[in-house]
């Protein structure tokens, strides 16, 4: 039986998020097939949890010393949303231990998660992105600089990091300074964007056998201003309709985008891409390469729409990281 660790944590603002998603494999996996171990990641202690035990992981060849017994993981399955796991770190540690994990690639995952540099080159292929600025902590302009160059309104937020932690959407000018310090508070670069109306849509895809597959387009209705922290993870203030109610035009070349996009990005295991539906526009936002797997979160419901249970969701994303 393979041995796979689940590796979640991390040392952002999402690692309850993340926490919740590694517990939610851990219950799903098929025990048939894998032997899984969860991984807490927190700085710099790694412990694999065992029933209330914490037993601490060996960082050098990341291998488990369990009741006298050395535990080499056949593959380690990536539930850690933000840093380390979605950012390109654990993915070159794994790299450089030979061990296959279920997300994209070093060099994928850093561009991704660096949200500026993603819309660049996004934006290069030929598809829609809001106006934006890029900012970093030393050297960023003052608000007025800042309305020279976008119009409001605008959202400010990290520009390295998800679940739309430290994330403001500004109407006046005099909302800009608090909004910038907030989003700094939680990276050290931010991205200032401007406020595109319309529709919130987004699309997993995922690598499976080698064929790149859309899941149903899923439209995003928040009951509060916009889709935020608390909308996403407070069951009652927001709505997924799966599939969207869209017009099946607009629905085809949502998954033809994600796709095209899933490919040009080189990513691997399953990946959220996110849009705005401007009339019949779409605009692109962001790109989640390590989607939440969460009771509440939306890849698990693309994945029922598409006729996939959790445990196949799961086992489909393991076996894609082993074929390489």
């Amino acid at each position: 039986m393979l041995k796979i660790a689940i590796v979640a944590g991390g040392d952002s603002g999402e690692y309850e998020i993340s926490m919740k998603s590694g517990l939610q494999v851990q219950s799903n996996i098929d025990r048939t097939k894998f032997d899984p171990y969860l991984v807490e990641i927190r700085g710099a202690k790694w412990n694999v949890i065992i029933d209330t035990r914490k037993i601490p992981i060996d960082k050098n060849q990341f291998t488990l010393l369990n009741d006298g017994e050395t535990i080499h993981f056949d593959a380690v399955f990536n539930a850690i949303h933000g840093s380390p796991g979605e950012n390109g770190k654990l993915q070159g540690y794994f790299d450089m231990l030979g061990i296959p994990y279920t997300s994209s690639d070093l060099t994928t995952s850093a561009l991704t998660f660096n949200k500026s540099f993603c819309k660049n080159v996004v934006s290069h292929l030929g598809i829609n992105t809001a106006r934006s600025i890029h900012l970093f902590y030393n050297q960023h302009p003052s608000p007025e600089d800042i309305l020279k160059e976008l119009s409001l309104p605008l959202f400010v937020k990290p520009n390295n990091g998800g679940s739309s932690v430290g994330m403001s959407k500004v109407n006046r000018q005099e909302e800009l300074e608090n909004a910038v310090i907030k989003a700094f508070y939680e990276d050290n670069e931010v991205i200032v964007e401007e406020f595109v109306p319309g529709r919130e849509l987004t699309c997993g895809v995922i690598l499976s056998g080698g064929l790149i597959i859309p899941f149903p387009v899923t439209e995003i209705i928040s009951k509060k201003e916009y889709f935020d922290y608390e909308a996403k993870y407070h069951e009652g203030l927001s709505e997924e309709v799966v599939p969207a109610d869209i017009p099946a035009a607009n629905a085809v070349q949502c998954q033809n985008i994600s796709k095209l996009l899933f490919a040009k990005l080189n990513c691997r295991g399953v990946v959220r891409f996110d849009y705005i539906l401007h009339g019949n526009i779409l605009f692109f936002l962001e790109v989640n390469t390590v989607p939440g797997l969460t009771a509440q979160s939306i890849v698990p419901k693309m994945a029922a729409a598409h006729g996939w249970t959790m445990t196949e969701l799961i086992t489909r994303l393991i076996d894609g990281s082993l074929a390489g």
